[in-house]
């Protein structure tokens, strides 16, 4: 007996009926939003997320050479792809680029509580734009996915910050820029290790100062309005004062979106990944519980760093599909649906074939059919349909096939009507807008 390998999931028909909402509403949302969507290989050469990470990316990627003795590796994310993608046809593509993937992606990490080896991704990039109206733009959409779903500003909150307010306050705090990328990536998780570690992380990114630095950063973080930000900034000079500005005016826009209400000004956000460049935001449940939901912020020279040639300004956000379910399913906003073909065909067996070329008709009309496969007595056939959720029956006997006619029994009111055979796929279509077969009939 085999058993699923640690951290992939299997997807029978009531949890694959529940992903596929998940897209449907990522496809619909983000088309209203007029992005448009993309697909790229699972399999990509190794080095280009060496390229974007560094070396220390492999031991979490799923990665081996191939028969070509190429090394490559299961994506375990969209961004380097996309780059590669946009530098290819910068040249040709109208800007600003609004694309969006739904995808699968891999990661070779401990399985837990919302992160998987093999998990699904929802993301949405916006490229060519370098304003805060694409950063607006983007926020709006993650606001409007979750709304959505029917979680509202009690159910989440969308933590808004900023690199390039912390870059301009580490400079206000004489670190210097050898020491920036260590002391950013002890800000981003200090809120996941105790006091004391994130003073030795300090330390070690700046010797001699990490309990003076704990406190300074502290302090930063606590600037939880607009207006204690804005007056931060203002004192580093002309660089903070341009800085405040595009705060206000992000926040002029996200009032304007209507999303002002699910998002918050929170400077403890940095994220890890070093090639932000801009304003980031992470999603998390009002509560503060469980992972975050989303992520992502602008990335301005990522492109160009992949590429080599190509400088676009860039901007995008994640959704993970593990974490979402979890929120969507603890909140019984996950919708259960009834997994049924919309008719049923009951017959006897000298009509078999009859009955066949009837169900061809009514599937190329749209219209899922079912049918046993092997001989059954009507008795039989009738609790067959019972059992598989169809809306309506539809009897062929003897009489009915001599005739030219079908006998249709509506399953939930148990009305009956018959009709010519030629004209079912009509009156289905009359019976669907009515509500179903009339007690009259």
């Amino acid at each position: 007996m085999f058993d699923t390998l640690p951290g992939f999931r299997e997807f029978p028909p009531d949890a694959c009926a529940q992903r596929n909402h998940l897209f449907r509403v990522f496809r619909t949302v983000a088309r209203a939003f007029d992005f448009q969507e993309y697909d790229v290989p699972l399999l990509e050469p190794l080095d280009l997320y060496l390229e974007k990470s560094g070396e220390e990316i492999a031991s979490q990627l799923f990665h081996f050479e191939d028969k070509g003795g190429r090394k490559v590796a299961l994506r375990p994310e969209l961004t380097p792809t996309l780059a590669r993608m946009i530098a290819a046809r910068a040249n040709s593509l109208p800007k600003p680029v609004k694309w969006f993937n739904v995808g699968e992606h891999f990661r070779y990490e401990r399985p837990q509580k919302g992160r998987g080896r093999s998990f699904y991704q929802f993301n949405a990039d916006l490229i060519g734009e370098p304003g805060i109206d694409a950063d607006a733009e983007l926020i709006a959409l993650l606001a409007s996915i979750f709304e959505t779903f029917g979680l509202s500003q009690q159910d989440v909150v969308i933590r808004l910050s900023d690199r390039v307010t912390w870059v301009l306050l580490l400079d206000q705090l004489n670190i210097s820029m050898d020491a920036r990328p260590a002391t950013l990536d002890a800000i981003d998780k200090s809120g996941r290790r105790k006091p004391e570690q994130t003073t030795e992380a300090l330390e070690a990114a700046n010797p001699g100062r990490g309990k003076e630095l704990f406190e300074e950063i502290n302090q930063i973080k606590e600037l939880g309005d607009l207006e204690s930000i804005t007056q931060r900034l203002e004192a580093c000079g002309e660089a903070g004062v341009l800085r405040a500005k595009e705060w206000k005016d992000l926040a002029g826009r996200l009032a304007a979106h209507g999303c002002e209400g699910m998002t918050k000004v929170d400077l403890s956000i940095v994220r890890g990944l070093a090639y932000y460049t801009g304003f980031v935001y992470e999603a998390f449940e009002a509560t503060g519980e469980g992972r975050a939901l989303a992520g992502g912020g602008r990335y301005d020279h990522l492109i160009k760093k992949l590429s080599g040639n190509c400088d676009l300004p860039a901007a995008g956000f994640a959704i993970g599909d593990m974490t979402l379910s979890d929120c969507l399913a603890k909140k019984n906003l996950l919708p259960r649906y009834v997994i049924a073909p919309d008719l049923y065909l009951i017959f006897g067996e000298p009509e078999r074939e009859i009955a066949l070329r009837l169900s061809a008709r009514l599937r190329k009309a749209g219209h899922g059919t079912s049918y046993a496969l092997k001989p059954q007595g009507f008795s039989k056939q009738f609790k067959e349909a019972g059992k598989s959720g169809a809306r309506y029956a539809l009897i062929l006997g003897e009489e009915e096939v001599n005739q030219g006619r079908v006998k249709v029994k509506d399953m939930r009111s148990s009305t009956e009507e018959e009709c010519m055979i030629k004209e079912l796929v009509q009156r289905l279509e009359e019976w669907d807008t009515e509500g179903g077969i009339s007690q009259d009939s």
